[in-house]
């Protein structure tokens, strides 16, 4: 049977009075590439951020592994004892998940290599740290090429390599992707998404993946949901949603 690496459970989120997040119920499978595709403003980069622990809950939960990261648990059953937990940013990526930021979040006045090593911070080993770096080379040639090169100067995709790269260095178990194709030309769309099947399978590594590209989302992904003003609309088989047709006339322009 697959393990659920990770579960969302009911999940709200509010910035002021309003409510991004509306009740999202969805699951991770170990090993899978899911998919959260829906428009500008359905809520999909605050859904990975309440993840991460950037943005607090005001209802549900998020458990990871097993483990509740954010929301509430009951003591001995019972819901009138129970305790609020929201695990720290950087103990969740201790326990195995990061994230490549919408708009990268790379640190343009930082070379590569350090942005790279910050991608370790969490590290203290200096021979693993170099261990990583290097493989991450492999992962990415270019990104050797330019190790001694700001990163504010790459173009759009070396520094969506870049983000990608950083976000390994930690060795997760579950990488959170949010919009990998932003602002980038069809070709290289195409090797980002190449890069993260790859990644997927080669590393060993569990993806959940936010992408308005539904089309290409879909295309390399097991399963998919559809978030629509803060509220999961359809959840289904990438290659059934593909072929859903509230899907293609929505997201694929069909």
């Amino acid at each position: 049977m697959t393990k659920t690496i990770l579960e969302i459970k009911d999940l709200k989120v509010n910035y002021g009075n309003i409510e991004a997040l509306k009740g999202v119920n969805l699951t991770v499978s170990e090993g899978e590439i899911v998919c959260l595709i829906g428009a500008n403003g359905a809520g999909k980069s605050t859904l990975l951020k309440s993840i991460v622990g950037l943005v607090p809950l005001k209802n549900g939960g998020i458990i990871y592994n097993g483990e509740t990261i954010a929301g509430s648990i009951q003591r001995n059953g019972n819901e009138s004892k129970s305790k609020k937990i929201q695990i720290s940013t950087d103990k969740i990526i201790s326990r195995g998940i990061s994230m490549a930021p919408e708009g990268r979040g790379i640190f343009a006045q930082m070379t590569v290599l350090e942005n790279l090593e910050m991608g370790a911070f969490l590290l203290r080993n200096r021979g693993e740290i170099n261990k990583r770096i290097e493989e991450k080379y492999q992962m990415f040639p270019i990104l050797k090429d330019r190790r001694k090169q700001l990163a504010g100067s790459l173009s759009g995709g070396e520094q969506q390599m870049l983000s990608i790269a950083r976000a390994l260095m930690s060795s997760p178990r579950l990488l959170l992707l949010d919009e990998p194709a932003l602002g980038l030309a069809p070709i290289i769309i195409q090797n980002i998404f190449q890069t993260i099947s790859s990644i997927s399978r080669d590393e060993n590594v569990t993806i959940f993946l936010v992408e308005q590209n539904a089309k290409m989302a879909l295309g390399i992904s097991n399963k998919g949901y559809v978030l629509e003003t803060g509220n999961i609309v359809l959840e289904d088989k990438s290659r059934n949603l593909l072929e859903n047709p509230k899907v293609k006339a929505a997201y694929l322009g069909e």
